[in-house]
């Protein structure tokens, strides 16, 4: 997987670690990257942003953030939205509202229909030999529109499958979690944002929530 850093250096790790590219610095926008540390002889894992471990041309000041703080974060955001599920749920709702809007500006159907339209107002010209110019550039241009209206539409429908298993998952929950899960970070969590008093915790839906940590 390839990823674009704060300052367009393209990144690309092989580690599959959950955390592995979701882990960002807030003060830089730069990564942060997993380290073995053996601090006089107590071995732990950290993450640390790599604008201080390398040459990024950013200068950053970012804190070094054990392992098991950002499990703890995860844990602690998730259990704050399952504690809070009306409001959450509310808000997803509010999400899909934005999604299903944003698309229906660019609907399929109204462009093919301006396509139809124009595609028998050329024949009519180029029968009459009349100049055509303008709405064959006009045809391209719907066409390239629609072939972007399809892929976003996938997309589209991905994230609002997405915020719905949320939903799912929120309505089913009975218990807050009482350990951290991995698989739940790869399920939900896009990015994990870390400040210096707090870290942010987006989830895939739309939803971000802000921990201490």
């Amino acid at each position: 997987m390839v990823k674009t850093s704060a300052n367009n250096k393209k990144r690309s790790y092989s580690c599959n670690h959950c955390f592995s590219q979701i882990v960002i610095c807030g003060e830089c926008g730069e990564m942060f990257r997993k380290l073995h540390w053996n601090n006089r002889g107590v071995k732990s894992i950290v993450w640390r942003c790599i604008s201080r471990l390398e040459s990024t041309g950013l200068e950053c000041h970012a804190r070094t953030i054990n392992e098991l703080v950002l499990q703890y974060a995860v844990v602690k955001a998730i259990n704050q939205m399952l504690g809070d599920k009306s409001n959450y749920q509310a808000q997803l709702q509010l999400n899909i509202a934005a999604v299903i809007r944003t698309s229906q500006a660019t609907a399929i159907d109204s462009i093919d229909e301006k396509l139809m339209a124009l595609q028998q107002e050329l024949i009519q010209k180029a029968n009459s030999k009349e100049d055509y110019d303008e709405i064959a550039d006009e045809i391209f241009r719907l066409r390239e529109l629609r072939q972007k209206t399809t892929v976003d539409t996938a997309a589209r429908d991905e994230q609002i499958k997405r915020i719905n298993d949320l939903q799912d998952y929120i309505s089913q929950q009975t218990a807050l979690l009482t350990e951290f899960d991995e698989a739940l970070v790869q399920r939900w969590i896009k990015q994990i944002t870390i400040w210096d008093d707090h870290i942010t915790v987006e989830l895939k839906s739309g939803v971000s929530i802000d921990v201490d940590a």
